[in-house]
């Protein structure tokens, strides 16, 4: 690259047939071009100017060596140009793993805004709950929530979102209102997979509860609807919760405390991503951050 860039120097000097003009076209320092040229000069083993007090001239191999290094120097403008016109519209099949219920009841209408952004992009979307192996199998990015359990993979933070506690009124109304995090002992306490403690926080005070319930899930869309049906206290992020808080089929418990934060992240299985993968990374994390700003 650095090679590239002193021939792009090179040129812009003989262009000009002086160090002034390459300078105020470049914004490069007088004594760095020179410093520059003649590195390339010592580098090469062959004189390329002529140095006079007013102006430079090309020497015979100079001649040549321009001729060459414009054609590359302009081959390689070409080259970014296009590339920067595919990152802007990038196209091509784009292969995701994405959680089901985050998926359907949250991203979707990012998923629509995007696709309408970005015309030349198909998609093809896996939202079955297996984790799918990045390495294997042909997938471009599986956006998942909790903290990444494998250390092979690229992570790259997209959003945090926060828990909070919801039950349907006829279970609040059946079994009373939580007036303490010490009080969900006693209640049905709906959980991902198994019985666990949740760990809730009110501003600098933390509290672990024990909680219990007769199912056992792996499903937070079940979850979600079984708490709907007065079956339980549910804890799970804003977003999850959204629809059913604004028709009434939960309600807020110990609205003080909270649950920890969940990460959501982008995992990939490299660093150097095609133009589709890394706009639709960019556009989850822009829209993310503006659907929170404040919250």
């Amino acid at each position: 690259m650095e090679l590239l860039n002193d021939m792009a120097l090179f040129v812009e000097v003989a262009k000009a047939k002086g160090f002034r003009g390459a300078s105020e076209a470049t914004g490069v320092p007088n004594s760095t071009l020179s410093r520059r040229i003649s590195a390339l000069e010592k580098a090469i083993g062959l004189r390329l100017l002529h140095r006079t007090t007013r102006r430079v001239e090309l020497t015979e191999a100079g001649q040549v060596y321009f001729e060459r290094c414009k054609r590359i120097v302009d081959e390689a403008r070409l080259a970014h140009e296009q590339l920067g016109e595919m990152l802007a519209q990038p196209s091509g099949v784009l292969r995701a793993s994405l959680p089901v219920d985050f998926a359907v009841i949250y991203m979707a209408p990012l998923i629509a805004e995007f696709a309408e952004r970005y015309p030349g992009i198909r998609f093809d979307f896996d939202l079955t709950p297996r984790q799918v192996d990045l390495v294997s199998e042909p997938f471009d990015v599986a956006i998942r929530i909790g903290e990444p359990e494998s250390s092979h993979l690229i992570a790259r933070p997209l959003a945090s979102f926060v828990q909070r506690l919801y039950a349907s009124p006829s279970y609040l109304k059946r079994s009373g209102v939580p007036m303490e995090p010490a009080d969900l002992a006693r209640h049905e306490c709906l959980n991902v997979l198994r019985d666990r403690p949740w760990t809730l926080h009110r501003g600098k005070q933390s509290i672990q509860v024990s909680t219990s319930s007769r199912f056992t899930l792996n499903n937070v869309g079940l979850i979600r609807r079984f708490a709907t049906l007065g079956m339980g206290i549910v804890l799970i992020t804003d977003e999850l919760a959204a629809d059913d808080v604004a028709a009434g089929r939960l309600v807020r418990v110990l609205p003080q405390w909270q649950g920890k934060p969940i990460p959501v992240y982008a995992l990939t299985e490299t660093r150097l991503l095609p133009a589709k993968t890394q706009r639709f990374i960019e556009f989850l994390k822009e829209r993310l951050a503006k659907n929170h700003a404040g919250t």
